[in-house]
């Protein structure tokens, strides 16, 4: 066995370990399912805080309004996930996860700390957006994983009541989970007192400080992101769904870091975070597929590059590159490997450069839907800038593909013209028997 089958046999092992992962599954569909919610909040604070002069003036009278989607989705996203990622996992174990996603949710706000406010005798509790959002979010993960599982946990060892025969199935199924719900929600409201308890004073708090911030760090940094790029690419050429395996791992982070530029670009303040999701998106996602459908299209004289590059190039417009990276094939291919992984990481330490010299701005952290166009997908972060980067980016990645296709499409061009002397040569040998 050679070294390349011994990598992709190990690679789909711990690839597919990482994608049957139930907890790893639920936290990334749960938060694949809020994109509906995610890009309402994202074009609630697009529309109302476009840094446009006279854009401004004529929205003014109403700009609270078209602020107020973003305040009840993207500033309290973590509500949202504390249910959903608490659905899926349920789901994942076979049973209803309507419940475990309602005791999920009780779970997560009595963990919230509220906010105590004094006006004159009156004394106001309040329950803020401060933990609702991106500083809330990792907390919202792993209170939907846990009370899941101890929600399962407890079906799982039977401690349910049983309805007799005749009784509807919604009531039958209401009654079913009662008792695990409250026996969760009673260990749960135990765990809020004692984090009170505690120097960190909640429990938000302790996730934040200690778990969040360091992923945020760490994951938010151009290094991390090249390293993420490199595995993810390096997975694909070994016929292994890159995307799937490095996403599952980095969503998350990506998500929160995207949810902060949100919300400070909503506020008017300077964006916190460079290196995010939507920075990925913009630089890595597009410019260096579409450099190598240049390259097949117009640099290259071999008729299957030609036809190859002309079926790719409507789905690489929208990010989708299965029909090249098949097609070509780029999967176990040597030459072609090279400038697969190295374009979209010279794309995004460019964008790195071009940002930190404040040449581009940072992208404001848009959830931008699964394939939308480029340069569109580029404006839709805050700027024109960033579209016509993206298309600047595309001649350069094709100079890097260039070299490499050209090897390989000399010897198809070689060969396609042998086959047709080959063709032409039997057809009138053909002619000559015919006639």
């Amino acid at each position: 066995m050679t070294f390349a089958e011994k990598f992709t046999e190990k690679g789909q092992y711990y690839a597919s370990k990482i994608q049957q992962n139930k907890y790893m599954q639920a936290i990334s569909n749960g938060l694949m399912s809020l994109l509906p919610i995610m890009i309402i909040g994202a074009f609630s604070t697009l529309l109302s805080s476009m840094q446009i002069e006279v854009y401004q003036s004529m929205i003014a009278p109403f700009r609270d309004i078209i602020a107020l989607p973003a305040q009840f989705t993207t500033n309290a996203l973590a509500i949202y996930a504390a249910f959903s990622i608490a659905y899926k996992l349920a789901g994942l174990y076979g049973k209803e996860g309507l419940i475990p996603g309602f005791v999920s949710l009780f779970s997560f706000l009595v963990l919230t700390p509220i906010s105590v406010f004094e006006d004159g005798e009156l004394v106001i509790n309040a329950l803020t957006f401060d933990w609702l959002g991106a500083r809330g979010l990792f907390a919202a993960m792993i209170v939907g994983v846990l009370t899941a599982r101890l929600y399962v946990f407890f079906v799982d060892k039977n401690l349910v009541i049983t309805m007799p025969e005749g009784v509807p199935p919604t009531i039958a199924k209401t009654f079913s989970g009662l008792v695990p719900a409250v026996l969760v929600a009673v260990l749960l409201t135990i765990t809020a007192g004692l984090w009170k308890m505690t120097e960190f004073g909640s429990f938000h708090q302790f996730v934040y400080t200690i778990l969040q911030i360091p992923l945020q760090s760490l994951g938010g940094s151009i290094w991390s992101i090249c390293i993420a790029l490199l595995i993810m690419q390096l997975l694909w050429v070994f016929g292994i769904h890159g995307a799937i395996v490095v996403l599952a791992v980095i969503r998350p982070i990506m998500t929160a870091l995207d949810l902060e530029n949100l919300a400070a670009y909503q506020a008017g303040e300077p964006m916190p975070n460079l290196v995010t999701g939507s920075f990925w998106s913009i630089y890595a996602n597009f410019s260096a597929m579409l450099g190598l459908v240049v390259v097949l299209l117009f640099l290259s004289k071999s008729k299957q590059f030609k036809i190859i590059g002309k079926l790719g190039a409507p789905g690489a417009l929208f990010g989708i590159h299965e029909p090249l990276i098949f097609g070509l094939p780029i999967v176990m291919n040597p030459i072609l490997a090279i400038p697969y992984i190295l374009s979209p990481v010279v794309c995004v330490v460019i964008g790195y450069i071009l940002t930190v010299t404040n040449i581009l701005p940072i992208p404001i952290g848009m959830q931008v839907p699964f394939g939308a166009p480029i340069v569109l997908s580029g404006i839709l972060q805050g700027s024109w800038k960033l579209g016509v980067a993206q298309l600047l980016m595309i001649p350069l990645c094709a100079l890097i593909y260039y070299p490499f296709v050209r090897i390989l499409d000399k010897k198809n061009a070689e060969q396609e013209l042998a086959q047709e002397t080959q063709e032409k040569a039997a057809e009138q040998s053909m002619d000559r028997v015919i006639s």
